[in-house]
């Protein structure tokens, strides 16, 4: 996964493929210094904006609000003198099937170490840097609203290595979405000092001798009951899927960019875009599709009956309406546009709450706290968000392998050359093969689009008995993201290719403002296609464009225009 590393290295890298001479280089996109992003937490007020920000990369200056401070420091005094009447799981009794073992308060201290060493047995490629920093600054916001009774050094000592770039290594593979406990447990060893992995100014090896260097104390004791609620809880899950939500609301803006270069090439019925239509269903998502759309096809003198008729103008027949794909495209984006905002709801929920196990509340009497055990660490509402949102990934790379697959054919392209080939037809096999990349990506998508939150296993005794699988989830989700980048570059190609190919005969009429800036784009890194040539460096420079963001259409000011008058 993570991001799709596997699959997004093989598609990124270029091997030996060549590109055509004399085309600018694209390369990673270098380095602009930012501003650090200044982080207030109080348990309550983290935004999808402050996520974002961290994932794209942005440096992090973090601290905990002195109000939440206080609580913590309140609430970690009421937790104590709670202890001395009640068996708290993971405070003076030990966890999972071993749950009724007590603990004595002179083995708190080696229980904490011996927690984060036994929970830490992931494997796999860690997490992404910019996940992983964005993971604990979830898990200091969530103790800030102190309810897992830690001390306000815990959080600080996890916001002191973000601010100062310490990355602890993260293994993907081991969570169950019940609960963060691999991954979250190896950040825990590494922020008491042990010899986990971590990385620093571009080197990793052991906390305890990278702490120090990183200005750092070198090692930090946790006591009693500051083991689990690092643990506990989902926050690497979290992490893991606002990184998936950021990066699958830049592939639904391109999308649609790709589906305003496809209506462009076959000349397609514009009415398919009326807000008339659109309000009809009573989808807001729905309607801001279409009226997208509408803007960046504005101007089209393509998309006319003068544009249609003429590629063959003796023989030219009004087309009544273009295909189901074609026609129902704004429906089958806008359920990825839906399915994104519930995301993002979830998220901000998920950022801002206490997840962890058990909690401690003040008394309703107000006469001391008391600790309540409970489930909070449950995955289960984000892994099927991730698996909804999967789906919908998957459905909007099935649609874009459908509207590539149509511009190979004369007959469904209404017109434009067979296979797309520049030069003869027959000599030239054109972009058949281009095509057949996302035929191929389209079931592997279907394959891991399988919702993993029905796929519950009971493990440990039968104490966990019902798990989200969850990580899972986000996991498949990341690599079809992946999968869908690639399938959308195709249809990016394939659709300026069919619009290059009849630009002689639309001489005089142009294309839409925004389609035109997106064809330019494309034809900055890869020329048209005369001759049959080598097309890996083609496809490989494609995806980087949509990899990098460089496709994303910008509508600004017509898109609003579009959307109040209802017409292109």
């Amino acid at each position: 996964m993570a991001t799709g590393t596997g699959l997004l290295a093989a598609l990124l890298v270029p091997g030996p493929a060549v590109a055509e001479p004399g085309l600018p280089r694209l390369g990673p996109t270098p380095a602009v210094p930012q501003q650090a992003l200044n982080l207030t937490l109080d348990g309550a007020s983290l935004s999808v904006r402050d996520a974002f920000a961290i994932l794209d990369g942005r440096p992090v200056a973090a601290r905990l609000a002195p109000r939440a401070r206080a609580n913590m420091v309140e609430a970690r005094r009421g937790a104590l003198a709670a202890l001395s009447g009640q068996r708290v799981y993971g405070w003076n009794q030990a966890l999972g099937p071993l749950k009724d073992r007590p603990l004595s308060p002179e083995q708190a201290e080696q229980f904490q170490r011996n927690v984060l060493r036994s929970h830490s047995s992931g494997i796999g490629e860690p997490l992404p840097d910019n996940v992983v920093r964005l993971a604990l600054v979830l898990k200091a916001n969530q103790m800030a609203r102190g309810k897992v009774g830690v001390r306000p050094e815990v959080p600080e000592r996890l916001l002191a290595m973000v601010n100062a770039g310490v990355v602890p290594r993260m293994p993907q593979i081991g969570s169950l979405g019940t609960g963060d406990l691999q991954p979250q447990a190896a950040a825990g060893l590494a922020a008491i000092g042990e010899n986990a992995p971590v990385r620093y100014q571009g080197a990793e090896g052991p906390a305890s001798a990278i702490l120090p260097q990183a200005g750092l104390a070198q090692s930090f004791t946790l006591q009693a009951g500051e083991a689990l609620p690092i643990i506990s809880g989902s926050t690497v899950l979290a992490a893991t899927l606002m990184d998936a939500v950021r990066r699958a609301s830049v592939l639904a803006d391109q999308a649609e960019g790709a589906f305003a270069l496809f209506m462009e090439a076959t000349r397609a019925e514009r009415s398919s875009l009326d807000a008339r239509t659109h309000r009809e269903r009573h989808i807001p998502e729905q309607d801001a599709v279409a009226a997208r759309l509408r803007a960046m096809v504005a101007g089209s003198g393509w998309m006319t009956e003068e544009g249609r008729k003429r590629l063959d103008p003796v023989n030219y027949h009004p087309r009544v309406q273009d295909a189901v794909s074609v026609r129902a495209a704004p429906h089958i984006m806008a359920g990825l546009r839906q399915v994104l905002a519930d995301a993002r709801r979830t998220l901000v929920r998920e950022a801002n709450a206490s997840t962890s196990n058990p909690l401690v509340f003040k008394r309703k009497n107000g006469n001391g706290y008391e600790f309540v055990m409970g489930g909070n660490w449950d995955g289960s509402v984000m892994g099927h968000v991730a698996d909804s949102l999967n789906a919908e990934i998957t459905d909007v790379g099935v649609l874009s392998q459908e509207l590539s697959g149509r511009l190979l054919s004369p007959t469904w392209s209404y017109g434009l050359p067979a296979n797309l080939a520049g030069g003869t037809v027959g000599m030239n096999s054109g972009m058949v093969q281009m095509q057949t990349v996302a035929a191929a990506l389209v079931p592997e998508m279907q394959v891991r689009a399988t919702p993993a939150g029905t796929l519950s296993r009971p493990v440990k005794d039968g104490q966990e008995d019902h798990n989200t699988m969850a990580m899972a989830s986000v996991r498949n989700l990341h690599e079809n993201l992946d999968r869908l980048e690639a399938v959308l570059a195709v249809q990016y190609l394939m659709s300026a290719q069919g619009i290059d190919l009849i630009a002689q005969k639309m001489s005089g009429l142009s294309l839409g403002t925004v389609t035109r800036s997106l064809l330019t784009e494309i034809r900055r890194y890869v020329p048209p296609l005369g001759e049959d040539r080598y097309l890996t460096p083609d496809l490989e420079r494609a995806v980087t464009l949509v990899h990098d963001r460089r496709l994303v259409p910008v509508t600004g000011g017509a898109a609003r225009r579009a959307a109040v008058t209802g017409r292109p």
